[in-house]
């Protein structure tokens, strides 16, 4: 058996030549052997050398490197063969040396610490005393860019933590111990995984930990560049490896942690530095070392070297000297020595079928192929993948398809990963909409929340073709049990719960939200219901965001004929006032069961408006009710959304109420005013210019014709 030669702690055995040093070594040989059962000696596999756990001083084995040394309170290694470190869980020393603390196995712990107490307490004045520790370490994820929560540098009480917890207690502490001051327990985490109860502020941070995973100070991942000054962000999870040093001022009661790969020496600037008391803390024998863990993703925590000092300022590690992360590229590399013992039309039939291989993933890459424009970063709903919502609606088959519009095909569809239910809106190239209405789209509903407005989940985009994800509605649209004799009728008070939500998101989108939207388009079709019949405003196509106090221009009218404003022909200026003229034929055709245009059996038209008002003349506006109520109705409530509708409707846009004041109606909070005989009047001249519009060919279909070329621009 040879040692290296250097100094032996607690026995000042000092490596001469002579028989006289023999003969001590032999004397120390056979009391290295005696203490063999209580694991301080460790046979190292790979040099066959007899190493003293941690009480030797220098000597090199294999790749790894160990300067241990507990009489001054420092050690050195360089890969971990014959450290002695105690380890549990899941932690071994591979067999280059390397530290791994957790594999592939999801909810799991490791620990690994230095097997001898250090006395953190100045024997005389009680004060803790200066420690410092650098590290090289690397968190290599089992799935690209999934966290499997984190490694932590760990001073403790003991060098097994009794129940401790995976996942987001890193193996520190459990649900009932977590914050306890019997814990003692001093941590520096690099958390991947943000655990929002305990605060933290990212899932990419380091922190100080006292007893507690509530950090006292933490700080995204990133290094301060000494030659700029520069902020460099990093990824814990690159599976690059990084350095860190915490260094710790007794006197000052300042806790220093810098961060930097491993090719950047160690950054003047900290990434961390608190004022940390820990005189309560810290007891008097502590030991030092680290835990990670992993959640439902696993992955892979490595140390490839580690420095401390008590008192003192830790030894620069050297990088050459550590040893190297596990390649998976060795064994790839090995597959074709395999091949090449294959017979030679088996190698054939191998080429074919890998050529064809990389053809259907060239196909595939393509059919499924995706492009980012620069608005998109300026919008910036979640994006989803194409391949994603194609799989949703199993290849946009028309047994998924929901319904379609002027956008084109809207389907149902069921997210792969999560399992939600979505509705997939594929806006077609031939769409009158296009990619204009579609980014006014994204930035509409895009940042919208409201309980009664339909969200916007996200967008999707392949080649030319758009797509809009949003919350399933599995009731449909409201249309449906209002016309055509539906299957399931709606009783009022479901009717006027609709009524009054549809109310309160058009008064967010019109007063509440930082922006004015125009919604334009308000009808029965696209109001949606959800699993309780509770009625949310969706079809934001044709939505447009103005500034408050601004004044919205457009080049086209848009929307649906008898929910257009009168004045929209003539100034071609969308306003909350169109919108809300919309709102009346709304409420009028839920109050009536009836759409704001009908074709009656003599082939002249029915307008509602014009129909309730004529009721309302006759002092009998109840009778306009949707018979099929029967007499299950509050009549004041009935009243009231059928004088409402008209109020919406008149042909004065400065005349109708605004949305606020419609909420309050509608709630009771103010008296709805009555109609005038002047606006009688101004609804009777209305309805005669229209009459006289008709009577152009004595036909309907020539006032549609003709609207809709005033509407449209055309023909003048």
């Amino acid at each position: 058996f040879t040692f290296g030669e250097g100094t032996w702690s607690n026995g000042k055995v000092l490596a001469r030549n002579g028989a006289q040093q023999r003969f001590q070594l032999w004397r120390r040989l056979i009391a290295l052997m005696e203490m063999s059962s209580q694991n301080l000696i460790q046979l190292d596999p790979l040099s066959q050398d007899l190493v003293p756990g941690p009480i030797v001083h220098v000597l090199n084995l294999n790749r790894a490197t160990v300067v241990p040394s507990t009489s001054d309170g420092s050690f050195l290694y360089h890969g971990f063969h014959g450290s002695g470190l105690r380890l549990d869980g899941n932690s071994v020393i591979e067999q280059n040396g390397i530290l791994r603390l957790t594999n592939l196995t999801k909810e799991a712990i490791g620990h690994a610490f230095f097997p001898i107490p250090f006395s953190f307490i100045n024997s005389s004045s009680g004060n803790p005393l200066s420690f410092s520790t650098s590290f090289v370490f690397a968190i290599v994820p089992q799935y690209q860019d999934v966290s499997a929560h984190g490694l932590a540098f760990v001073i403790s009480p003991s060098k097994e933590i009794v129940g401790a917890g995976p996942s987001q207690y890193l193996g520190l502490f459990n649900l009932t111990s977590n914050g306890n001051s019997s814990n003692h327990i001093v941590a520096v985490e690099l958390d991947t995984v943000q655990t929002f109860d305990y605060n933290d502020i990212n899932d990419n941070h380091v922190g100080i930990d006292i007893n507690s995973l509530h950090s006292i100070d933490s700080a995204p991942v990133s290094f301060v560049s000494d030659s700029d000054g520069g902020l460099r962000n990093l990824s814990l999870i690159s599976g690059e490896p990084m350095k860190l040093w915490v260094d710790y001022d007794g006197e000052a009661m300042r806790l220093d942690v810098t961060l930097s790969p491993i090719d950047v020496s160690k950054p003047r600037s900290p990434l961390l530095s608190s004022t940390a008391n820990l005189s309560s803390v810290l007891l008097d024998k502590m030991y030092v070392g680290f835990s990670a863990s992993t959640g439902a993703a696993a992955g892979s925590h490595y140390v490839l070297g580690w420095s401390f000092s008590l008192n003192g300022k830790a030894q620069e590690l050297d990088v050459s000297k550590l040893p190297s992360l596990p390649n998976t590229d060795e064994v790839i590399e090995k597959e074709p020595r395999i091949l090449t013992t294959v017979l030679p039309i088996a190698a054939s039939v191998v080429l074919a079928v890998i050529i064809v291989y990389i053809l259907i993933v060239l196909f595939k890459k393509k059919k499924f192929s995706e492009q980012q424009e620069d608005w998109e970063v300026e919008y910036g709903p979640h994006r989803f993948c194409y391949k994603d919502l194609h799989k949703a609606t199993k290849g946009f088959r028309d047994e998924n398809l929901l319904g379609a519009g002027g956008f084109g095909g809207v389907f149902k569809g069921v997210l792969p990963k999560s399992n939600v239910e979505v509705a997939v809106k594929r806006i077609s190239e031939g769409s009158r909409q296009g990619m204009k209405e579609f980014v006014a789209e994204i930035a509409s509903m895009g940042r919208v929340r409201h309980r009664n407005l339909v969200q916007l989940l996200g967008y999707g985009r392949h080649h030319s073709e758009l797509l809009l994800v949003y919350d399933f509605m599995p009731n449909g649209s409201l249309d449906k049990y209002l016309f055509n004799r539906p299957e399931v009728m709606l009783n009022w008070n479901q009717r006027f719960t609709i009524i009054k939500g549809i109310a309160a998101g058009l008064r967010y989108l019109h007063e509440e939200w930082e922006q004015v939207i125009l919604h334009r388009d308000i009808k029965a079709s696209n109001v949606l219901l959800d699993r309780e019949f509770n009625g949310k405003l969706g079809d934001f196509g044709l939505a447009r965001l103005h500034n408050h106090g601004s004044n919205p221009e457009t080049t086209h009218i848009v929307g649906t004929l008898g929910y257009l404003a009168p004045e929209l022909a003539r100034t071609g200026k969308a306003t909350t006032n169109s919108d809300v003229y919309a709102f009346g034929a709304f409420l009028l055709e839920v109050a009536c069961g009836r759409r704001p245009v009908e074709l009656k059996t003599s082939g002249l038209e029915l307008i509602l408006v014009d129909w309730v008002l004529d009721l309302l003349k006759k002092r009998s506006i109840i009778e306009a009710r949707d018979r099929r109520l029967g007499d299950e109705f509050v009549t004041e409530e009935v009243e009231l959304v059928l004088k409402l509708g008209l109020v919406c409707s008149h042909p004065m846009p400065t005349a109708r109420p605004g949305m606020r004041q419609i909420v309050q109606f509608l709630e009771r909070e103010a008296e709805l005013p009555e109609l005038s005989e002047d606006d009688f009047q101004l609804f009777d001249s209305i309805a005669r210019k229209i009459n006289a519009s008709d009577e152009c060919t004595g036909s309907s279909m020539c006032s549609l014709s003709v609207s809709d070329t005033i509407f449209s621009g055309e023909g003048r």
